[in-house]
């Protein structure tokens, strides 16, 4: 126990010194991760042999990584994705693996182990790209959605790789990959083993259909079951039981946990229960894939590089410009731009974790020699470390906004006189308003499922990032007479009002503000009407308030609009002493002027009172107004 616990503890103290360091260093969450694994790993020797057992606790990161993503989808949504899951992501592994295991055949490796090595290097790391595409918010460009869709192709690639692996392998090494999986793996392995290669893919095959069925069948009334305890924390255990439950099948049949929990969540993503099973899996998630990154930088083996660097420096960048190369080609040939394209060749250039698991799964069964396998196994680990760098060469060369501002035809193919970027609750309900009054609008919003939903009731809606200067251009910027800015990112609302108003100095915009201190941001953007989110609901609560501690609706009524108007001059007023940076409470001159307006707007809605109810105490009973619903 004491071991485990100290052992915990370097790893926990690993994360919190050198994730915030590099993050503050602009060089992400991963690459620290990854970071902290050498330092802890091979350059201090302090998790010496438990690195490797470290590594398969840690892939329940990448697991339940998976499962989310199922979570996240649906069928309809991998319909409209069939041209890129298809032929993007298809074209990308066929190509990758044909041009790899042709480079290994050149340079002496035989044939059964140069198909496996390209099929298995053609792989990109789901993990690495998803994480860096979510904390630099590239998730939802062009770029990101292409790289997005080849890692889902892959993913999904997965489960007939391991189902045909075992077919490059000579009969002979068959025969001795399951004697020593007999010996190794006892009576669970045994009988797997002892199954031709056509009984295995049959397994396979069961194994996936189960999940299936299970996830239709089994998992809404175990959930629907366990409810009635109204317990939190039975919800989480059986939250983490699917995942762990169906990660042990996937294992006793000899495939990729990670694959088997991805249709889970793929199956229970129409679910009652989806967000309850998010909410329960999150956390772990969350520590367990900077685990699984820790333990990739500690399962480096160094003395294998010492021994021959520049060969296996020379292998990794290889493997990088060829995959680079090939991934930048097919994004030149399905239409991506820019820094688009470039993000999609450098975000998946790397191998991935997947990688790693068919390197051991292709070595056992005798496909590839173990010295081969060695040099492959470091290969893939530092391409993985060299991922986050290739993410900040895409930041340097390739800038996310482009200065020319080319539109996209294919984007939008109309443009009207509202623009509305943003389609949440706020953006929704002022896109129904104006549109059944009559205005033509063009909604655009950055989240897909936002945007389908939308379209399945009616309501027409593009999806993509209205921050950008391409989009914008082709929605109609130019000619557009109203901006409604509805983005719940406070710093993309900022930015946007402020590139409309220099692009459009005549554009009338409108934009939604998420408190008092972003109300300054947006007026000194440029915003004409700037609306907090909750202050319209805040001041009608405080009139039902009023009116049901004696006042009679129409001294409610008349109070909150006085409230009203003076909160909004207010925000005007205090906008000249605001000071960018420095907290309110900080800031002496703000601080006093608020003093002062609070004093001021007490006594005006006093004495309005006072004087409405006139000498008697009594309010004009013919002026009562009805109370709002």
């Amino acid at each position: 126990m004491e071991g485990f616990l100290l052992q915990a503890t370097l790893y926990l103290v690993a994360m919190v010194v050198a994730v915030p360091i590099a993050t503050r260093l602009g060089l992400g969450s991963v690459l620290g991760y990854l970071l902290a694994g050498v330092v802890i790993g091979p350059i201090f020797g302090l998790v010496a042999d438990q690195a490797h057992d470290l590594q398969h606790f840690a892939e329940f990161g990448v697991v339940m990584m998976l499962f989310l993503i199922g979570l996240e989808m649906n069928p309809r949504a991998l319909w409209s994705m069939r041209d890129k899951l298809l032929g993007l992501g298809g074209l990308q592994f066929l190509l990758t693996a044909l041009a790899v295991a042709g480079v290994t055949m050149a340079v002496g490796q035989p044939p059964r182990a140069a198909v496996a090595l390209g099929a298995i290097l053609a792989l990109s790391s789901t993990a690495i790209v998803m994480q860096t595409l979510n904390e630099k918010r590239l998730l939802q460009t062009a770029g990101g959605r292409s790289a997005f869709a080849v890692l889902l192709m892959q993913d999904i690639a997965v489960i007939p790789l391991l189902a045909l692996l075992p077919l490059l392998a000579l009969p002979g090494a068959r025969e001795l990959a399951r004697a020593d999986s007999a010996a190794g793996h006892g009576m669970a392995a045994q009988w797997l083993d002892a199954l031709p290669a056509w009984g295995l893919t049959l397994v396979t095959l069961g194994a996936v259909l189960a999940v299936v069925a299970a996830g239709h069948f089994l998992v809404q009334p175990l959930f629907r079951f366990v409810q009635g305890s109204k317990l939190r924390e039975v919800n989480t255990a059986v939250a983490l039981m699917i995942v762990v439950g169906i990660a042990s099948l996937m294992n006793l049949v000899g495939l990729s946990p990670a694959l088997g929990t991805f249709l889970a969540g793929l199956v229970l993503a129409d679910s009652a229960f989806k967000h309850e099973l998010e909410a329960s899996v999150e956390p772990f998630k969350g520590l367990l894939m900077g685990l699984f990154f820790i333990a990739v930088g500690a399962g480096i083996d160094f003395r294998v590089f010492l021994a021959g660097p520049l060969k296996i420096m020379t292998l990794v960048l290889a493997l990088v410009m060829l995959k680079a190369a090939i991934l930048y080609g097919l994004g030149r040939l399905f239409g991506l731009r820019g820094s688009d394209r470039w993000l999609f060749a450098f975000g998946l250039a790397q191998a991935g974790e997947f990688s790693l698991v068919l390197v051991s799964f292709a070595t056992a069964q005798r496909i590839l020699p173990p010295a081969v396998a060695e040099k492959v196994l470091l290969v893939i680990a530092l391409s993985m470390l060299l991922s986050p760098v290739l993410f900040l060469l895409h930041e340097r060369l390739a800038p996310r906004v482009e200065a020319d501002g080319r539109p996209d035809p294919d984007t939008v193919d109309e443009q009207r006189p509202i623009l509305i970027a943003g389609a949440g609750r706020f953006g929704q309900v002022v896109s129904r308003m104006v549109t059944m009054s009559g205005y033509a609008t063009t909604v655009i919003d950055a989240d897909l499922p936002t945007v389908q939903r939308m379209r399945t009731f009616g309501y027409k809606a593009y999806f993509g990032d209205p921050t950008r200067p391409q989009l914008l251009a082709a929605a109609g910027l130019s000619k557009a007479r109203v901006l409604v800015v509805a983005l719940d990112d406070k710093q993309a609302a900022t930015a946007l009002v402020r590139y409309a108003r220099k692009e459009r100095p005549d554009l009338h915009i409108i934009a939604r503000a998420r408190d008092r201190y972003h109300v300054y941001d947006l007026y000194a953007a440029g915003a004409n009407d700037i609306v907090r989110e909750m202050f319209d609901s805040s001041c009608r609560a405080g009139r039902y308030v009023l009116e049901n501690v004696g006042l009679s609706a129409y001294e409610a009524h008349e109070l909150e609009r006085t409230f009203w108007k003076l909160d909004r001059a207010s925000v005007r007023d205090l906008a000249e002493v605001w000071q960018p940076g420095i907290a309110a409470e900080k800031n002496a001159a703000y601080v006093a002027r608020l003093k002062a307006l609070n004093a001021e707007f007490e006594a005006q809605m006093t004495a309005q009172l006072a004087a409405r109810r006139g000498a008697d105490g009594k309010a004009p009973q013919d002026a009562d107004v009805l109370k709002e619903g």
